[in-house]
Parts: structure tokens; sequence; C-alpha cells
């Protein structure tokens, strides 16, 4: 019982920290598929606690930051972001473009850090939100692509964007394969008009740890650049991936 209240509490915060969006009670009880009363008691106890604040105007319920500012410091106490900034900044200096990293949470993909590389001109910002499109993201598709075909075809098709990857089931499984023998996956704007994005894998001793990307206009990210911009991104991954074990030494602390 006690496990179970656990579970749901959870399940709301992470529901409330998908879009960073307000949600009506209805809303949270019919997305998480459990009664009003039930959500209304965790959303009341989450309240008490200090992680959900209910709007006294409209009655919708939202994430305090308590959530992000836990998230910062975490992210400061492993010091991923510091190790692999040095590595972020060569790339976005060279491609010129928007440099993004994420890492691997269960089986999604969690924004940490970007890097804007473009001083002049058009420039890629993207909305933000913590979660990875698995499927319309070249991110997402780097990151399915180190997955068998299987678990890969499993956790794209409990996404929105999988049910509705245009070619359907069989384009996708194509789409992954050519990712995984080139090391490195594009989004030419399928998740947002007017983008393109190349992204490869992260591996750290072993396992994916994450993925890194660049992303800016498709006027300036051009087929002829696809190529060189790949080039430079499978090098930053791998680069990334010699330097992560690195966060959690104990002798890493000044």
């Amino acid at each position: 019982m006690v496990n179970s209240l656990v579970e749901r509490c959870f399940a709301v915060v992470e529901l409330l920290a998908t879009d960073a969006a307000a949600m009506r009670l209805g809303e949270v009880a019919e997305r998480l598929d459990i009664q009003k009363s039930a959500a209304h008691r965790m959303l009341t106890v989450l309240c008490e606690i200090g992680w959900v604040e209910q709007d006294p105007a409209t009655g919708f319920y939202k994430l305090t930051l308590r959530l992000a500012i836990l998230g910062q410091r975490f992210l400061s106490a492993t010091r991923l972001t510091d190790v692999c900034q040095p590595v972020l900044e060569e790339l976005a200096a060279k491609s010129s473009d928007l440099v993004r990293m994420a890492v691997v949470q269960g089986e999604t993909l969690t924004w940490i850090t970007q890097i804007q590389g473009a001083h002049h001109g058009l420039k890629y910002q993207p909305e933000l939100v913590a979660t990875v499109r698995l499927v319309a993201t070249a991110n997402g598709k780097a990151y399915l692509s180190t997955l068998g075909d299987e678990e890969a075809l499993r956790i794209a098709l409990n996404t929105p964007d999988g049910k509705s990857y245009a070619g359907g089931v069989e384009a996708l499984m194509k789409e992954l394969s050519t990712t995984r023998e080139r090391g490195w996956a594009i989004s030419i704007e399928e998740a947002e008009s007017g983008v393109v994005a190349i992204a490869a894998p992260i591996a750290a001793e072993g396992q994916v740890v994450g993925t890194v990307s660049v992303a800016g206009p498709s006027s300036r990210l051009t087929a002829d650049r696809h190529a060189g911009i790949a080039a430079e991104v499978t090098t930053a991954a791998r680069q990334l991936g010699e330097l992560w074990p690195l966060r959690g030494h104990p002798g890493d602390r000044g």
C-alpha cells in the first residue's frame, strides 16, 4: 500500500514535469488512470510539502521550482556539465550552431545543457522542455538505434511520435538501422519546421549514457554540410564518453 502511494506520487510529479504546464485535477486523474479522489489526495500532500502548488484563480496544479533546484544541485554535485563543457564549447565553435546534450534516464532522454554556437544571422532557439522526443528528434533516434529492434520498437510505439511516424513501423526500423550503421542520426524538419539536427550516442564504459547534437536552421545546415557536421558530432560523442567516468571520482572535488 505504501509503495503504491509513493509510486503514484512520483507519477504525479513526472506527469507535471513533462510539459511544465499547469493541469486540472481531472486531467491528472485521467492521464494517470486513477480516481479523482485519489489524485486529489496526492496533489494535496504534494502541495503541503512544497513540491506542487495550486493556482488560486484556476484551481490548476503545477510543480514548484523545488524539483528544478534539486536537479541543478544534483548535476552540480556530479560535475557532469563541468567535465563536458569544454568538448561542447568546441563543437559549438566548429559548427556555429546550437549544441545540446541529453542523458539517458530510464527509457527516456532528458536535456541537461546547451551551448549556442551561432553568433550572427538566424539562430535556432528550441522550446524549453526537459524530455527529448524519441522518434522525431535526431537525439531520440540516436538513442533508439543503440537498442535492439524489439526494445526500440516497444519504446517508440509508447510515444505519440512513434505511433504517427511517417511510413509506419517499417520506415522507422529502416531509419534506426541506417542510424546504427553510420553511427549518427539526422532529423530534417521532423521535430520542428525549418530545423535540421544531427546527433550521436555517447557511450561510457560500454553503456550508452546520453546523446549530443548540433541543430540549426535548414537554410544553414544544408545537405552538403551534413557529413562534416556528423563527423564533428561523432568525435565529440567519443570524447564525452571518455570523460564521462571522471564525473564521479571522489578526487575530483576541489
